[in-house]
């Protein structure tokens, strides 16, 4: 059974992927995105009740309940979160076009989110993101793969990129045409720069 710290931790990764993909899902008009946001906040729900749960029986006295209490207050918050991600993505549901203020806001952010998709001869094709160091090449990170009709979620090192395979990421905006240009084949690695630190 996972311990209250490893829920939170998840609750907390969770609710930050629920939004980044909510506001994907109105820039793109992805309703694919919207509804996998959807399931997230089901998985956020039922963890904000196993927390619960778990404290009542580690509850013993009341020096146990008032610190149990803090922890519960964040779950609180990290699934009030998920509902204000998951009324987002509803909004791309019921057929909700954004007004176009809110994507000149979204342009002018310091954080950008972009979809790109790996085209034949792409650099990106048949490597993980630890072999492409993209965070340092690029300045984008990946939050997110669809493969056909499945997602990988807060894709790690390890996880694999394939032709056909749509990103999203976020970043800045040099870095998200660098992105593009790399997964549309424009440009080789030989290109870019980067520091080489390991990626998380």
């Amino acid at each position: 059974m996972s311990t209250i710290k490893d829920i939170l931790i998840e609750m907390k990764n969770l609710s930050e992927l629920m939004v980044d993909l909510a506001y994907s899902a109105i820039l793109f008009n992805s309703k694919d995105a919207a509804e996998e946001v959807l399931k997230l906040e089901n998985k956020v729900n039922s963890s904000n009740y196993d927390i619960k749960i778990q404290s009542l029986l580690a509850a013993r006295s009341m020096e146990d309940a008032e610190k149990l209490t803090a922890l519960l207050e964040i779950a609180e918050a990290a699934e009030s979160i998920a509902n204000a991600a998951k009324d987002l993505a509803e909004l791309v549901i019921k057929g909700f076009k954004p007004h176009p203020v809110f994507r000149m806001v979204m342009e002018e952010v310091e954080e950008i989110i972009v979809s790109v998709t790996i085209k034949k001869g792409s650099n990106l094709h048949n490597k993980s993101l630890g072999e492409l160091f993209l965070a340092n090449r690029t300045g984008m990170m990946v939050i997110a793969i669809r493969r056909d009709e499945s997602w990988i979620y807060g894709p790690d090192k390890r996880s694999m990129i394939y032709e056909g395979d749509i990103l999203i990421a976020k970043g800045t905006e040099i870095g998200s045409d660098l992105l593009k240009q790399l997964s549309n084949n424009e440009i080789s690695f030989d290109e870019i720069s980067y520091e080489s630190d390991e990626e998380e």
